[in-house]
């Protein structure tokens, strides 16, 4: 599909693996009809292509030979997307009580779990260390005193990795960089914290640092910022050995790796990804005569967000003569806020049928009350487009379910699980009764 035309195949772009068209035009997934689907469970739908979820985990761990790929959960954590990762063989870390939670539900095994946040909890941490997750990641040196105190009550000791903020600008938006120096995240290298971490923590008896962790911001393209993290990280490993005669044996490099939204973006494949980072990893080894260490990576973005499609109707067209014309769908930014958080743009393609009309460069909008409700600028649709048809939006499965609301008091959308004709149900559409569930009468 070109660029220029939205509502011919699929068979290009950032459409999830097994995206095709039918006999009738209409789009399809896994080999199921998205108007079948939205005449069964409705509009918003996401829809979650499992063979392309799959084969993206597949080849991470293709890509990382002899590397532990985790999963980072807050792109989507639901109980279905985690089980399905597990099966896949992929660690998985979670970011909070709530995500770590879903993650013991879904049957994941503690200690196949890593646990990040930059203010963890009393709860969260006690939860952690009463379950055993496999590392908890230390941010700070209040969680550093506050996990020794908890650790010690337990009498156990927390295996941690120190998340270091290396000073690496990975050039993406300011939202999504955390590797500069004056990010919100873990032990400012160049300011002597990371150094003064491992320094306290070796009087620590219940917390043992054993490796250290490092994310440098999210949709990233290109290796370089991924070598320069792995060798600045190497180069603290080895001077903490020769001063401290300590070697860690192990060294998270986080993940970022961008994905492809629209046509225009061009993400780094996964081979050649992981085959820079590890070739870096083994010549700055050699150079610093350090034995390599346990290596994980952290894709989360990469894993879940090209396999999702979501599904709109269209509700008004609304041309205004010499100026834009207006199209909306039936969700927005309750179950999309990226666009109007990060100024993101996802590829937009009529859905339940294939037209001749010539494209016209329309803005598609949300129906909440709100400017910035955008899904896209600037979409070539054709030109016959109505309401009633059905839009699809490509490469939603990260950072939309997770970051979705109840705004206007929208309820929040299904997601279903899509392969070779079968369709199975991973979270059910809210309903009315679940928008006033939590609320208190004073009357």
């Amino acid at each position: 599909m070109s660029s220029t035309s939205t509502s011919g195949p699929l068979t290009t772009g950032p459409w999830p693996l097994t995206a095709d068209r039918d006999a009738h035009g209409a789009l399809t997934i896994g080999g199921v009809s998205v108007v079948a689907l939205a005449e069964e469970h409705g509009t918003p739908l996401w829809v979650v292509d499992e063979q392309d979820l799959r084969r993206r985990c597949q080849r991470y761990v293709e890509g990382f030979p002899g590397v532990d790929v985790t999963y980072a959960s807050k792109a989507w954590c639901t109980v279905g997307i985690l089980q399905l990762v597990d099966e896949e063989g992929l660690l998985i870390d979670v970011a909070s009580g709530g995500e770590l939670h879903t993650a013991l539900v879904a049957g994941v095994a503690p200690d196949r779990l890593v646990l990040h946040g930059n203010n963890k909890s009393v709860a969260e941490l006690d939860q952690a260390l009463e379950v055993g997750v496999g590392r908890i990641v230390v941010d700070s040196f209040d969680e550093l005193e506050r996990l020794q105190r908890l650790a010690a009550a337990r009498d156990v000791v927390a295996d941690v990795w120190l998340r270091i903020t290396p000073g690496i600008d990975a050039h993406t938006h300011e939202y999504v960089r955390t590797g500069h120096d004056d990010a919100k995240f873990g032990f400012t290298l160049s300011l002597g914290l990371a150094d003064e971490a491992f320094t306290r923590s070796l009087d620590l008896a219940n917390v043992e640092v054993v490796g250290i962790h490092a994310h440098i911001g999210s949709q990233i393209f290109g290796t370089d910022p991924f070598i320069a993290n792995a060798e600045v990280m190497l180069d603290l490993l080895a001077r903490w050995r020769d001063e401290h005669a300590v070697t860690l044996a192990e060294l998270n490099l986080g993940g970022g790796m961008g994905i492809r939204y629209t046509h225009e973006d061009h993400p780094v494949e996964v081979a050649r990804y992981g085959k820079a980072v590890l070739e870096a990893v083994e010549e700055r080894c050699a150079a610093l005569d350090y034995p390599r260490p346990r290596l994980v990576v952290e894709p989360g973005r990469a894993i879940v967000g090209p396999s999702t499609v979501t599904v709109y109707e269209v509700g008004t067209v609304k041309p205004l003569p010499g100026l834009t014309t207006w199209v909306s769908v039936d969700g927005g930014m309750s179950d999309n806020i990226r666009p109007a958080l990060y100024d993101a743009e996802h590829e937009v393609a009529l859905a339940n049928r294939v037209s001749q009309a010539s494209p016209r460069s329309v803005t598609v909008v949300g129906k909440h009350c709100e400017s910035g409700d955008l899904v896209r600028e600037h979409a070539p649709l054709p030109e016959d487009l109505q309401v009633g048809d059905l839009l699809a939006v490509a490469a939603t499965g990260a950072y939309t379910a997770s970051m979705a609301s109840n705004y206007n008091r929208l309820v929040r959308p299904a997601a279903v699980l899509v392969r070779d004709g079968r369709v199975r149900p991973l979270v059910r559409r809210e309903t009315l009764e679940d928008l006033v569930r939590n609320d208190v009468p004073i009357r």
